[in-house]
């Protein structure tokens, strides 16, 4: 049974070992859809599901204790990559890995920090 898939609306996005980082993270038996957006699909998304009308550069939503969502938007990673002295490619991993943590329970802290830096070290993020 299949349990990872990536969809894009998105122009393009970068090649990175998603479903590795996934099974690493929230180990083979999650189910998850990764999906690149664009600005619109994600400020739409943000909207509706938070509230919130900014275009994100991620969203994951749990569905369940072992299938969940995550949308990156490509273009807002590519601005805010320099911010984190990233390259773009850095920044979605890096996006992609804080999103599953969230699916697995993590909340922004020294904890998720921690997990997020050895996880971009570990693939090679940067």
């Amino acid at each position: 049974m299949k349990n990872f898939w990536i969809t894009s609306t998105a122009r393009s996005y970068p090649t990175l070992p998603y479903e590795k980082i996934k099974d690493d993270i929230l180990g083979k038996g999650y189910t998850l859809s990764l999906a690149f957006v664009g600005g619109t699909r994600a400020q739409a998304l943000n909207m509706e599901y938070r509230g919130k009308a900014y275009t994100p550069n991620v969203l994951s939503f749990p569905l369940d204790e072992k299938i969940g969502e995550i949308y990156i938007t490509p273009t807002v990673a590519k601005k805010e990559a320099p911010k984190f002295s990233m390259t773009h490619k850095g920044y979605v991993g890096f996006l992609f890995i804080h999103a599953c943590l969230h699916l697995k329970g993590l909340d922004h802290g020294d904890i998720m920090d921690k997990a997020e830096k050895k996880y971009c070290k570990k693939y090679g993020l940067r």
